[in-house]
């Protein structure tokens, strides 16, 4: 690692290493007769484990030498599901499938070679899956005792979601082609059994002619279809029909995030025009069952994030999350809205400590963008700011206990985490605000929230800071080169040539940029006004880089590059180089160091102006 050393700190009470070590997260809760399953991601050895809750009991499942991961379409989901007794997973390190008895037994390959599986859905003897296979990508049936593979769907250029009804008779999916993104423009396929047992031609209910994104396709007991569909404005329940598709009573409000991963669930159908779901207000989560009578039970309580639904007679249960509590496995009484947590949710600060999002709501661009303001906890007038700019940029950030952000708001910094536009959790209108406007719109909102925050008295607009990851990275370089608003910046992995992305990136993006830019050849006068790298000269500020050195995104010859320009031209920029990891750092002592590093980097600056 290439690293500038300053002045040795005084003591701090809440540590990098401890931001870091307390960022347990869990994915993809499911429940069976056998109780209920979840993979747990832990920094700490960077790896991905099923673990089984029943009876009051959890117990890890996962053997030594394994890690539970998909690398479909890059981002993976859907990467484990259970039959009545056993396990079904996918091997983070040959990506292979895997069944594994649940009453014991070391787990068994049941396939082999260069194909990837994601999106694991288990039927009557058969695994469902997303198989890819070089830059092909189908939908196939693996037999869970013999590993033979039918072929379910073929020729889009993408799938998700294989979803069987329970009689076994109908099939649904998700797919769509190039040049579209999954939050664009997708199409809801369903193929119906013969009676010699093979599926006939899928038919397309929707998506088909005009551009609507539609996700998690659900089928409820009855094998009536349903999903969510952004034809009004949101990610909304809708139902099938004789006519089509018709819309659930539900709030104006998305109910799903952008689909980055495979194997999500944030709403499912319980019959007729009842449904459990989480939604997003003001990016705040909400957890609500619509019951058939048309009434509402609210079981949001004091948390605000809510994925991977799940229910019984008796409990709800999701991972879940609070401005005071990390992620958790969380089981919901239905009678009392008791709430019991099965893994996970510890904080590590006291509720007192800890600095509290507030929701922000500023004008930007002619309009108004969105985000969390969370305030520094020394109780200085007027502290330092960090804006904190998420990737994706298709994503979003939550108003939801963040170790990381704790880190700054406990040494006296106010941060800033928005929800930039062409973030997601506010309608499609919002989300596409991005299209052809990357670099502009989100620098834009970025700038526009330390004058907002200055007005309201809140931030040192001399002493704000601006930080972000992969494409948080690059509005981060391009608001530092195209204004003059920070004092200084960090680029996580962050792109600096959008142009050398495009031709190192992979199928799933492989039209991203044309989307947020524009096309590279024809139009080259845009990509080259808004290249960091080609307009290093306008920086004039410090700023910190972090780099995996196995970066395939973001190649480490990006961040090379632009530390190069910026150091010939005599700007105080250094760099930080991780042998070991990819896109997105994923051990923790490769994260504490580098948010350690990235602090230094700021005190720094801030004893440079006194």
């Amino acid at each position: 690692m290439n690293e500038t050393h300053a002045s040795s700190p005084r003591a701090e009470p809440f540590s990098a290493s401890q931001a870091t070590a307390s960022g347990v997260d869990f994915a993809e809760l499911q429940l069976t007769a056998n109780g209920v399953f979840w993979n747990e991601y832990r920094p700490t050895d960077a790896s991905c484990r099923i673990w089984h809750w029943q009876e009051g009991q959890a117990q890890c499942l996962t053997p030594s030498g394994f890690s539970v991961r998909s690398r479909v379409y890059e981002y993976g989901g859907g990467a484990f599901c259970l039959s009545n007794d056993m396990l079904l997973f996918v091997n983070e390190a040959d990506q292979q499938l895997y069944r594994q008895p649940l009453a014991g037994g070391a787990p068994v390959a049941l396939t082999q070679g260069d194909c990837r599986y994601g999106d694991l859905h288990y039927h009557a003897g058969q695994v469902l899956a997303v198989e890819e296979c070089a830059s092909e990508h189908r939908l196939v049936a693996i037999d869970i005792e013999t590993g033979r593979r039918n072929l379910l769907a073929a020729g889009a250029d993408f799938y998700a979601a294989p979803t069987l009804s329970p009689d076994g008779q109908r099939l649904a999916w998700i797919e769509w082609d190039r040049p579209h993104q999954p939050w664009t423009s997708t199409r809801l396929m369903l193929a119906e059994r013969l009676t010699n047992g093979s599926w006939g031609d899928p038919r397309c209910l929707a998506g088909e002619g005009q551009e609507e994104s539609l996700q998690q396709p659900r089928f409820d007991h009855h094998n009536r279809l349903y999903c969510l569909s952004d034809r009004q404005g949101f990610w909304q329940p809708w139902a099938e029909s004789d006519s089509g598709l018709r819309p659930l009573p539900c709030a104006a409000a998305d109910h799903a995030p952008a689909p980055w991963q495979l194997g999500g669930c944030t709403w499912m159908p319980l019959g007729g025009d009842a449904w459990l779901a989480s939604w997003s207000e003001e990016g705040f989560g909400r957890l609500g069952l619509r019951n058939d009578d048309g009434s509402l039970q609210d079981f949001t309580g004091s948390y605000s994030r809510f994925r991977s639904l799940a229910l019984d007679q008796r409990y709800l249960y999701c991972i879940a999350a609070s401005p005071v509590s990390p992620s958790a496995v969380i089981a919901i009484e239905r009678k009392t809205q008791q709430v019991h947590v099965l893994a996970g949710g510890i904080a590590p600060l006291p509720a007192e400590r800890i600095s509290r999002p507030q929701t922000l709501r500023y004008p930007s661009g002619g309009g108004q963008a969105h985000g969390f303001f969370y305030p520094a906890m020394n109780g200085v007038n007027r502290p330092p700011l960090v804006v904190f700019i998420h990737g994706g940029p298709t994503s979003a950030c939550y108003p939801m206990l963040d170790p990381r952000i704790q880190f700054w708001t406990q040494r006296g910094f106010a941060v800033a985490d928005l929800n930039y536009r062409g973030s997601s959790g506010y309608g499609r209108a919002y989300r596409q605000a991005l299209h052809l406007r990357w670099g502009e719109v989100d620098v834009e909102d970025a700038c526009a929230v330390v004058a907002y925050l200055d007005e309201q008295g809140l931030v040192d607009p001399q002493q704000a800071f601006i930080r972000g990851g992969s494409a948080g990275g690059y509005t981060t370089l391009c608001a530092l080169a195209f204004a003059k608003v920070f004092c200084a910046g960090a680029s996580l992995y962050g792109v600096s040539d959008p142009i050398a992305l495009a031709r190192a990136t992979h199928k799933f993006e492989g039209d991203y940029l044309d989307w947020l830019i524009g096309d590279p050849q024809q139009d080259r006068e845009r990509y080259h006004a808004r290249t960091p790298l080609l307009h290093a000269g306008n920086i004039s500020v410090p700023v910190v880089f972090f780099q995996g050195e196995l970066d395939a995104v973001v190649v480490p010859e990006q961040t090379r590059d632009m530390l190069k320009a910026l150091q010939d031209q005599g700007i105080a920029a250094e760099a930080h180089y991780y042998p070991d990891e990819r896109h997105g750092f994923r051990k923790a002592s490769n994260q504490a160091h580098a948010l350690e590093q990235e602090w230094r980097f700021y005190q720094k600056v801030l004893q440079a102006q006194r």
